[in-house]
C-alpha cells in the first residue's frame, strides 16, 4: 500500500494547513507555491483517484462538487473570474497523485494558456 499523500495528510491533521473552505466530499487550501495572486486548490476527500481524468469516469458527481467549490472560493476570493487547472501526469506538471484543482485568480498574464 502507497504512502498517504501530502493531501489526506493534510485532512488528517497530520501535516498543517488551513483548510479555507470544506463540502462533504472536499476541501480547499492555499498552494504553498501561488502562481497567481489567488492560487487555492480543490482536493476530494478521498484519495481514490489519481488524476481528472479517473475522477470524471469514476465519480462526475465528485467532479461537479470540485468544480462547484471553486466557483464558490473565486466569487468569495476574486470576484468571480478564476481559471481551473488539473495537471494529469508528470509531464505535465502533476507532482501529487490525488487529484486536485488549481484555482488561479486576480492579475493574470492575458498572454499564457489564453482563450
Amino acid at each position: 500500500m502507497s504512502e498517504p499523500s501530502i493531501f489526506t495528510r493534510i485532512l488528517e491533521g497530520e501535516v498543517p494547513s488551513e483548510i479555507i473552505a470544506e463540502t462533504e466530499n472536499a476541501f480547499a487550501i492555499r498552494d504553498i507555491a501561488p502562481q497567481a495572486p489567488v492560487h487555492l486548490l480543490v482536493i476530494p476527500k478521498s484519495a481514490e483517484y489519481r488524476n481528472v481524468v479517473e475522477l470524471a469516469a469514476g465519480d462526475p458527481a465528485l467532479l461537479a462538487e470540485m468544480i462547484g467549490l471553486a466557483n464558490s472560493l473565486a466569487s468569495e476570493h476574486a470576484g468571480g473570474d478564476f481559471r481551473l487547472i488539473f495537471n494529469t501526469g508528470p509531464a505535465a506538471g502533476q507532482t501529487v497523485f490525488h487529484v486536485h484543482a488549481h484555482v488561479l485568480a486576480g492579475d493574470l498574464d492575458e498572454g499564457s494558456l489564453g482563450g
